[in-house]
């Protein structure tokens, strides 16, 4: 016998025959038609179980992907952490409040700021807006958004009244850069004739798109002195804060609550925007739910395969059985190979699933092509692009589930196996 032969021969030798045989029978030939059916049988349970997977990486990374361009877009314009005075009221002591915000670790920036609502009227077009006072200077400490438009927030100078407009309220109104609009103010003026609304013409100095409509159609910049003015407030009603983990805004948010010196409201943004990010984290465990039961229905077709494989191994077991073999061994051997049968699957799946998350910047661009489509219409959608984020928080449990879920399927039909008499078995060989 060849040398290789050999090795071959010692290395089978010092692995347990439970093992061998098991992975003998995954690899069983097509010998005979009923071989081969449970080989295609046994094939078609493997790639039910690689797309299952796939599916599972490919589309919770995707999920995470929209989940984090939406946070990144609404955070440019949204603050981490926003501390409101009591009441929604002017903050009794601005200098003291930036002091102790500034004390903690987390926080990287702060800037005071005036929140308030108003009506915004151009001819006999009128739209309510959000109207954000703010210092251009401090802005950029605490907006991502602000850091790369410096340049437009520099033209709101104290007393000159000018404004930047979300594109597309901007567009909406049908102005531009230097044309002049109306504010009015929330709260009425009180004379002899009755309640007169406050009004003030402004002059729109820029525009900004900061990729989340919501924002874009109906948020108003202008300077914290003039909004002071025109609201008739006598200071800022809260301050902005930015922090170096984002994930920690809300753990930061309730220190805060307790070290500030005062009665404060302090929101973190995922309390801002809570009925957003629950309604997607509610979809992506309904998707994840859904996907794996593809991935059990994969699975459990296992059974079927072992059941055909036990039926057509009588004969071999009631021999293994007579030579001395136990019914845990005649167990084990067919564990092995439904097993075999799950990691492989599961195994083809994650590498088609996250080769396809990783590169999906690559392969969606290269079907629109293909198939000359638009999957994501600019006009339409929020993004128009397809976003990935791989995470192994999501991987990692789609593995274990698909190998746990393999190795539950071949239980039974193994348990059948150890219960065959070789007496019976062997009767009509």
């Amino acid at each position: 016998m060849p040398a290789d032969g050999n090795s071959t021969l010692t290395a089978a030798m010092a692995l347990p025959y439970e093992l061998v045989l098991g992975w003998r029978y995954t690899r069983a030939g097509r010998s005979t038609r009923r071989n081969g059916f449970i080989s295609f049988i046994s094939g078609v349970s493997m790639l039910g179980i690689a797309l299952g997977v796939a599916a599972l990486i490919v589309v919770l990374s995707v999920m995470n992907g929209f989940q984090k361009e939406v946070r990144d877009r609404m955070l440019s314009v949204v603050s981490h952490i926003e501390v409101y005075g009591p009441g929604g009221g002017v903050l009794p002591d601005v200098a003291r409040t930036l002091a102790e915000v500034r004390k903690n670790p987390e926080v990287v920036g702060a800037a005071p700021f005036i929140a308030t609502q108003s009506l915004l009227a151009r001819g006999e077009d009128m739209r309510g807006t959000i109207v954000r006072g703010i210092d251009p200077k401090a802005e950029a400490q605490v907006s991502d958004f602000a850091s790369g438009s410096q340049g437009t927030l520099d033209k709101l100078v104290s007393g000159q009244f000018g404004i930047v407009l979300g594109a597309e309220l901007a567009r909406t109104l049908g102005v531009r850069e230097g044309d002049p609009v109306t504010m009015i103010a929330p709260g009425g003026q009180v004379t002899p004739a009755g309640v007169v609304p406050r009004l003030k013409q402004m002059t729109v100095v820029g525009t900004f798109d900061s990729g989340h409509f919501e924002y874009d159609s109906g948020l108003v910049l202008m300077h914290i002195d003039d909004a002071a003015k025109m609201f008739r407030l006598e200071g800022p009603t809260g301050v902005r804060l930015k922090l170096h983990d984002l994930n920690r805004a809300r753990e930061v948010a309730a220190e805060l609550s307790t070290s500030l010196s005062g009665e404060f409201l302090v929101r973190d943004w995922t309390r801002q925007n809570r009925t957003w990010f629950s309604a997607v984290q509610l979809e992506k465990r309904m998707m994840f739910i859904i996907l794996t039961l593809i991935v059990a229905v994969a699975a459990f077709n296992l059974v079927s395969t072992l059941v055909m494989t036990v039926t057509d191994k009588r004969a071999d077991i009631a021999i293994l059985r007579t030579l001395g073999a136990s019914p845990r061994s005649i167990m084990g051997i067919f564990v092995v190979q439904g097993a075999a049968v799950g990691v492989i699957g599961t195994l083809a799946g994650f590498l088609v699933g996250f080769g396809i998350a990783a590169n999906i910047d690559v392969i969606v661009p290269a079907l629109e092509r293909a198939l000359n489509a638009n999957f994501l219409p600019s006009d339409i959608y929020l993004i128009n692009r397809m976003p990935s984020d791989p995470q192994s928080s999501d991987i990692v449990p789609v593995v274990l589930i698909s190998l746990v879920l393999s190795f539950v399927a071949t239980l039974y039909p193994s348990w059948r196996a150890s219960r065959v008499n070789p007496a019976e078995a062997l009767r009509y060989e």
